[in-house]
């Protein structure tokens, strides 16, 4: 077995194994201890750690009124390739401060918030690289700061949703949800696939990038991971300016399917005609904030 993918079969087991049929909170070992190694400054100066044969920075975003008591979201945000971890961050290159979820977030288990940086400002994942490094930053996260590990999330769009989807194929039951925002199947892979996820995916028509039979291939892996009927969702027409949402329906309980298709092209911040910001993260709000 190549280093990196033993490296990857080591992780997957505690980390998977976390997460039963019944989503009690399982708090992390971080909780009730003060943090010693992330600090309100990393959501501003990365933090770093080793992975393979690399040093890999990572941004750490902590609510305003951290409680070391209390579990919380982990959700995961990924850039687009050519991005980097700052970007999101801070709102530049397209993206929405943390693609927006620091905004929406309004309930009381709230969130932690992880921006990490690719390679080569992008998610090959070669090897399964992508994989192992991102299960050690939630490891490194859960070991120093409260989250309930029955709620891990990852958002990205283009190259960011791709390695979302990657790792919804890889850590099975051990993610509980991914928005994967125009992203496709191929470029980042996907190793197991076979355990189903809670899957939001949103696409443009016109996307030229990265065109829509790419999403839809991803979205439709879940619809028959998760147990949903198989149907044909409606999309709008070229020209209209709207979006289409399309709730999947039998899917077994706690693992649903939303399929959001909208009129454009390839943008993390797609609007309807006439409006005066992107719906695409109060949707992906809207689906994450199912699971408490």
């Amino acid at each position: 077995m190549q280093p990196l993918l033993r490296q990857l079969a080591l992780l997957a087991v505690p980390l998977s194994g976390l997460v039963s049929e019944v989503l009690a909170t399982t708090p992390s070992p971080g909780c009730g201890n003060a943090p010693t190694v992330i600090t309100p400054g990393a959501a501003s100066t990365p933090l770093t750690l080793q992975s393979g044969n690399r040093q890999r920075q990572y941004y750490v975003k902590m609510p305003d009124s951290y409680d070391q008591d209390h579990p919380y979201r982990l959700i995961l945000t990924l850039h687009a390739l050519g991005g980097n971890a700052q970007q999101v961050t801070v709102g530049q290159g397209g993206y929405l401060p943390w693609y927006g979820m620091p905004d929406m977030v309004n309930d009381t288990t709230n969130a932690v918030y992880v921006a990490p940086n690719g390679v080569n400002n992008g998610w090959g994942n070669m090897g399964g690289e992508d994989v192992v490094f991102l299960q050690a930053v939630i490891k490194a996260v859960e070991d120093d700061l409260c989250i309930d590990q029955n709620l891990r999330f990852s958002t990205g769009f283009s190259y960011g949703a791709a390695m979302s989807y990657s790792l919804a194929c890889s850590m099975g039951k051990g993610i509980r949800a991914v928005a994967a925002l125009s992203g496709n199947p191929q470029i980042s892979g996907c190793s197991g696939g076979t355990e189903p996820v809670a899957y939001y995916g949103e696409h443009g028509i016109s996307d030229s990038a990265l065109p829509i039979t790419g999403g839809r291939q991803m979205r439709d892996r879940f619809v028959r991971n998760n147990g949903c009927t198989a149907q044909t969702p409606s999309e709008p027409a070229r020209g209209s300016g709207q979006h289409i949402k399309t709730s999947y329906t039998g899917c077994t309980e706690g693992y649903p399917v939303t399929w959001v298709a909208f009129d454009g092209g390839h943008t993390p911040q797609p609007m309807n005609r006439g409006a005066q910001g992107t719906f695409a993260a109060a949707e992906t709000w809207n689906f994450f904030s199912q699971f408490t």
